[in-house]
Order: structure tokens, then sequence, then C-alpha cells
């Protein structure tokens, strides 16, 4: 296949959001060891992104830097090493490297323990949302497993990590305490099955909460919003409750009452897939990608509302931004092959 010398990338000039994107060609980088090049099919938009883009993430990047946290397509180049020669001409999800440019871009250069090979059942547009809402569901459904919860509470229910999960856990015998902002977001997990779910802008939603938490026995409270729902949600848990925060939606630090912790022996702690995955050998890394791909066509199955071109970027990220259920907004190269 031939390579291109130059190719077309977003680039995000300063953080602080959308007024820092914008297109522009590139050199074509060449992997080296250890290293691989693949040519994008399709990065999704996730809330990690926006909070990258705000220089709000885990990571911050030296500016200018192409975004784009994870994503799908085909091994083109690799350097020197086993890994790469096993990756050349196949089809991987991947995840930017923690150094340099992400996927937001024709090609991609990444390490070669950073792409995953795909299933053959799995296209390049569901792969490239293969990584991180479905191993943070994984994830989520093995901390609540290990720790025995038969019941827990989730914010942000209707999100596409939040059906994930939802449908993890029925299929695991799991009941979800389901939250939700907007009552369109109620009827869309109801549609889907889920028993429970509360509005929290219902006058009503702490009381209701909290007796639902005492008569169902939720302990444990997975939390993407962050702001003052992390105090109403860790209030509402019985003594001992904990509370997991994985996002910051509100774009708000987390809120916690003093009495919750000191008198009711609440705890908070913080998930950060990168971390969680950190831990695991690879092994278990490998079984937990394999079980990921079994369920990426089912319980971990996203749609996806629509597709932009890189040129496009700021018409898609507003879009997402704006409304971030009813499907995942791909940012989609010109001429990858799909």
């Amino acid at each position: 296949m031939d390579i291109p010398k130059t190719m077309t990338a977003v680039v995000l000039e300063r953080y602080g959001g959308l007024e820092g994107l914008t297109t522009a060609s590139l050199p074509v980088p060449k992997p080296g060891p250890g290293e691989v090049l693949v040519k994008v099919a399709a990065s999704p938009i996730n809330p990690s992104d926006l909070s990258f883009l705000q220089g709000n993430y885990g990571i911050k990047k030296a500016l200018p830097v192409v975004p784009g946290l994870e994503g799908s397509g085909t091994v083109v180049a690799v350097g020197s090493g086993m890994m790469g020669r096993y990756l050349m001409g196949r089809r991987v999800a991947c995840i930017a490297p923690t150094d340099g440019n992400g996927l937001w871009a024709d090609y991609v250069l990444t390490g070669s323990s950073l792409a995953l090979p795909l299933n053959s059942e799995v296209d390049l547009e569901h792969g490239a949302m293969s990584v991180v809402n479905p191993l943070t569901a994984v994830a989520f459904l093995s901390l609540l497993q290990e720790g025995n919860h038969k019941v827990f509470v989730q914010t942000a229910a209707a999100s596409a990590l939040g059906q994930m999960v939802q449908r993890l856990a029925t299929t695991a015998g799991i009941t979800a305490i389901n939250v939700v902002r907007r009552e369109d977001q109620v009827s869309l997990l109801r549609g889907q099955g889920a028993d429970i779910v509360l509005n929290s802008s219902d006058a009503d939603f702490d009381g209701r909460l909290a007796a639902l938490c005492r008569e169902k026995g939720a302990s444990l409270a997975f939390d993407a919003v962050g702001g003052t729902l992390s105090r109403r949600i860790l209030t509402a848990l019985p003594q001992g409750g904990k509370l997991i925060v994985f996002g910051g939606l509100s774009e708000e630090d987390v809120q916690i009452s003093i009495g919750d912790l000191i008198f009711e022996k609440k705890s908070v702690e913080g998930f950060w897939l990168t971390n969680w995955i950190a831990q695991k050998n690879m092994l278990k890394l490998l079984s937990l990608w394999r079980l990921a791909q079994k369920l990426i066509t089912d319980e971990l199955r996203t749609a996806v509302r629509v597709g932009y071109p890189l040129e496009e970027v700021q018409t898609a990220v507003a879009l997402y931004r704006k409304q971030m259920t009813g499907g995942k907004v791909l940012l989609v190269p010109g001429g990858s092959e799909q």
C-alpha cells in the first residue's frame, strides 16, 4: 500500500474547546521500534475528548497536538518488534499514545501494545468505539461482582456507557438504579427494558433515591457528573456507601457532605480506565479484551448517530456537546476503507 507523505489532521492549537480546533496538513509519521502506523477509519467523540480539549483530562499534552483518544483502522506500516509484525495489515482498535498525536487524522502513530486486533465480525465503525466505553463497562461489572453488589446506582445512565453498563448488569442479574436528567432519557431507558430510572430534575428525586437505596440495599454508585449531584448521590446511599467518580460532565468539582464522610462512614474514590488497565497483567488484559469483543454487537453495542469528515470537526464537537445521548458522533477521515 502506498502511504502518502502528508495527511489531513485536526489540530488543537490551544486548550479551551472549539475555538482552539483547526485542520491542517501534516507529515505522515514513520513508525520506530515498538510502533505501528494506523490508517484511521473512524474515531468517536467521547466525554473524555471534550475534557481533553478543555485541558482538564488526566493527560495534558504539549501544543499543538492532534486530539482523539480512541479509534479504529488498519495497520499499514510497523517498526521493529514481534508485535508490530503480527499486527501488520490487520484491522485494529487503538488508543492514542500519552505523549503524541491522537486519532483525529488520516493516520496515527501509536505503540504496538496500544493497537488491539478486531474480531472479523466487528466492523471498523463499531471497532472505533470498542476500547474506552466497553472496557470501562467491563471494569464496572468486575468491581460489582468482586464486591458482591446486587444493586448499584449510576448517573448519566442514558449515555452510551450508561446503556452498556445497564445491559451488562441485567445479563449478570444485577439491578441498576439509573439516574438521568431529562424525561426523554427516562423514556429511552425504559424503552430498552430498564426497570428503575430516576430523573434528577424531579422535585422528589432525592427522597425517592434514598428510599430505593435503602429498600434495594444499594451501597455503591458510579458517578460521571460531579458537582452537586455527587453529594446528592452519596447522601442517598446507606451508611458505609461508596461513590466512584469517573467523569465530570457538569464541569464542576465534586461536592461532598462532611457529615457523610465522618458520621456515615461513606467514601469517595476516583476511577480512570488508564490506571485500572495498568494494574492488569497482559494475559488479564487480553482476556478482558476478548470478552469486550464478544459483547460488542450485543450488550456493549453503541449506536452511531452521524459521521463527519475531519474538516467539519467543530460542527461535530458542537453537536456532541449539545446532545450526548442518541448515538455516537464519529469523525471519519476521507478515503478510509470501511
